[in-house]
């Protein structure tokens, strides 16, 4: 099983992989000796869509034998296109996700290609469109059970991803994710519960909450909720040593939120990770106008304002899109400054990728930013970022840090961890994975801290 793309879609890919062991069908060490490779692909951009194809072209030349089925977001986007490519047996939307477990399950029981049909899936409405291979899925995600990709207790992740929420309503004129994910949909709260009780009857210390628009948890739900209520939920009634959020929209840290972090983000092991990712995406007003994006710049910094006064020491990062279409020098000026002013510790920095079927594709063709402009506002950024990380980062050597060890190799004398905010941790002895342990921080590491486990 191959994944590619956010923490809401390796999810789904941990999911099916604990489905087919579930079933007593092996995982092979590699995609060089499987039967059937699964490629749960990302489409969030055209390099996602380049590297996806790329890998299935290089799995072929390499195990020629293997039957092959694609699904995620490119799956869902472009069929067509991911059908063509050369020995993929099946081609499965995100919109029937949960059916892809037993399609690879029956192509690795049948000699031939199969030739699977609607009405021989349950649960499967008639296809949007078919393609000379199975090719299963619809544009209509109100069937979709989230639920039925049960959540992979048993992953082989020290940190796995939990997925409460798929799907987004906010139409920003970049984003394909509507289309390929659907509307927003929630995972009730005692599923959630009932999952996250199972990490934690299995030993788990960590556990990444996560969704395509997080915050909107809850509110589809009948009767509808918040996602501070799910939250909260979870800390008050499981005994997980470690919650951490992936990426919530700014206009979704609410005052309810912001009073768990009061509460269970501190102490000598913090509950709640001290770790926020607000995706930003640009710090110009004029380009998130264009963008269709919900908040101001002035909205944006007040939320981590109120963040960094009560998480100090959080990790704080956001997702910044460069070259949008318009994006001149002065507007990209704004958003440089825009940043420089803020206490990111990091940035999650991409190039705009025109996304057919999107407003954005028409402003790309009428006024798109030089490639060339691109690769030198992207480098600005990260230079800026690389003085900002590594201040951050200076300043806890001497101090003791809450971190989770990392399932190492053997073969190597030292133990990699995570912090709870969010920090790379190289410890100088061999540790147990999966341990929650309190560490003095040493020195600096290229990426992260060093340091030793504390008594």
């Amino acid at each position: 099983m191959e994944n590619f793309g956010c923490r809401a879609s390796r999810s789904d890919g941990e999911s099916i992989a604990a489905s087919l062991r579930h079933d007593g069908i092996p995982e092979a060490a590699d995609p060089t000796a499987a039967h059937v490779v699964i490629v749960n692909t990302c489409s969030v951009t055209a390099e996602a869509d380049r590297q996806a194809r790329a890998w299935i072209r290089r799995v072929r030349r390499q195990n020629p034998t293997a039957r092959v089925v694609v699904t995620g977001c490119y799956a869902q986007r472009a069929p067509d296109e991911v059908a063509a490519l050369p020995g993929v047996d099946a081609v499965i939307g995100n919109s029937h996700k949960s059916l892809v477990a037993e399609t690879a399950a029956a192509l690795g029981t049948n000699a031939g290609r199969v030739s699977l049909d609607a009405q021989s899936l349950p649960q499967a409405p008639a296809p949007q469109s078919f393609v000379p291979l199975t090719s299963i899925l619809h544009d209509d995600f109100a069937h979709s059970e989230l639920a039925t990709l049960a959540f992979a207790a048993d992953a082989h992740q020290t940190r796995p991803n939990l997925k409460v929420q798929d799907g987004c309503g906010n139409r920003c004129s970049f984003c394909i994710i509507p289309a390929t994910r659907g509307p927003s949909r929630s995972v009730t709260l005692q599923a959630c519960i009932d999952s996250v009780d199972r990490f934690v009857s299995r030993g788990g210390k960590e556990l990444v909450l996560s969704g395509i628009n997080l915050g909107r948890w809850g509110r589809d739900l009948q009767p509808a909720a918040r996602f501070e209520d799910l939250v909260h939920a979870i800390l008050t009634r499981t005994a997980l040593p470690r919650l951490r959020l992936s990426s919530i929209e700014p206009m979704d840290w609410s005052a309810g939120l912001l009073a768990l972090y009061r509460e269970f983000a501190t102490g000598e092991h913090p509950r709640l990770a001290r770790h926020a990712h607000l995706p930003l995406q640009s710090g110009s007003d004029a380009i998130l106008r264009r963008m269709y994006r919900r908040y101001r710049p002035w909205h944006y910094a007040e939320r981590l304002a109120q963040i960094r006064a009560l998480l100090p020491d959080a990790a704080i990062g956001a997702d910044v899109m460069i070259g949008f279409p318009g994006e001149t020098d002065a507007l990209f000026d704004e958003t440089y400054r825009f940043i420089a002013a803020q206490p990111f510790t990091y940035l999650h920095l991409f190039p705009f990728s025109a996304r057919p079927g999107t407003p954005a594709w028409e402003l790309h063709r009428q006024n798109p930013v030089p490639v060339s402009a691109v690769h030198e506002r992207m480098a600005a950024l990260r230079r800026l970022m690389s003085e900002k990380f590594r201040a951050f980062r200076a300043q806890f050597v001497g101090r003791v840090l809450s971190a989770v060890t990392i399932e190492a190799d053997n073969a190597e004398p030292a133990t990699e961890a995570v912090t709870d905010n969010f920090l790379k941790l190289k410890l100088e002895a061999p540790l147990a994975g999966n341990s929650l342990i309190a560490t003095r921080i040493t020195s600096l590491s290229p990426d992260g801290l060093c340091g030793t486990a504390t008594a």
